[in-house]
């Protein structure tokens, strides 16, 4: 018969087991740049899509390499510009169908960062070093003479939502508005969700003991409620990854000092399909969202054709 002595050092083991585990492969778990049975590199590009775009290539204030794609909706166009922050998994290659779906619905410019360490970029991702790249990402576009400086909004969805986030109220100057999909409070309350014996010992609400061995807690819950700009919520209510409550979190939290918030939900959006499932309801959101707080009057998406 075990004892309960036995019992209680079993699971103990098993406890401490997991925290080594996460304390030693973190990054691999936030950040994933190659998707299982794929490889690094681009399974498709632009041009096969028959996209107006161009290669960018950039160094990051640390001096890392980062790789990007500028498309633009037709070759005069000058914005709307937005800024396509991805979510953890894969490279931007993989968002290209939906980026081009998106260009036909908005008709605007979209600038694809490949992160340090996704796609061609050269690096190892981390918190600190992704917020760099979106840094890079942004000073590139504002200080551009072939798009309107005035009109680019950050898109991000998941992990993109929380980068973006930062990139966001860092920057009031170069950022007309911001728009999430499917993001988390933070990565600290996420541990819990993926890995529900974590949720004693790590969390951001109230704060756990152990919140100190993270070091991507990505806390957009914190910076959401800093931001001056226009923002837009995108959530998909049948979210298998993040609970579709974070969204309503980061809403509530940004409303209190920003009256300049718009909050939608998608009733059957999960969370890498909300843009597909959502149907033109989505892209009719995104469209009066810009139109209210980014182009300077109703003609601007048209004139640019």
């Amino acid at each position: 018969m075990v004892s309960y002595s036995s019992l209680i050092y079993g699971v103990g083991g098993i406890v401490v087991a997991g925290m080594a585990s996460l304390v030693a492969f973190q990054e691999k778990l936030v950040y994933v740049p190659v998707l299982p049975g794929l490889t690094k590199s681009y399974p498709t590009t632009p041009d096969r899509l028959r996209l107006i775009f161009e290669d960018v290539w950039l160094t990051s204030a640390d001096g890392v390499r980062l790789h990007s794609w500028f498309i633009r909706f037709s070759p005069n166009s000058t914005g709307p510009t937005i800024l396509f922050l991805q979510e953890n998994a894969g490279n931007i290659a993989h968002r290209l169908e939906m980026v081009r779906i998106m260009l036909e619905k908005l008709h605007c410019n979209i600038f694809m960062l490949s992160y340090r360490g996704y796609g061609a970029s050269d690096g190892y991702p981390s918190q600190n070093g992704i917020t760099m790249d979106a840094q890079t990402a942004l000073d590139h576009l504002a200080q551009r003479t072939d798009i309107d400086t005035t009109q680019i909004v950050v898109f991000g969805r998941s992990l993109g939502g929380a980068v973006g986030a930062v990139v966001t109220k860092n920057n009031p100057d170069k950022v007309a508005g911001l728009i999430l999909e499917n993001t988390f409070t933070s990565i600290l309350d996420m541990a819990g969700v993926l890995l529900p014996f974590l949720k004693y010992f790590i969390g951001g609400n109230p704060k756990k003991i152990l919140n100190f061995v993270v070091r991507s807690p990505w806390n957009t819950i914190d910076v959401i409620g800093q931001i001056k700009q226009p923002i837009l919520f995108l959530s998909g209510k049948r979210d298998e990854i993040v609970p579709p409550f974070h969204m309503e979190m980061l809403y509530a939290k940004a409303a209190v000092n920003n009256k300049r918030c718009m909050f939608m939900e998608f009733p059957n959006g999960m969370h890498m399909d909300t843009w597909l499932t959502g149907g033109d309801h989505y892209w009719e959101t995104v469209e009066t969202f810009l139109q209210e707080n980014v182009l300077k009057n109703e003609n601007v998406m048209k004139s640019s054709l």
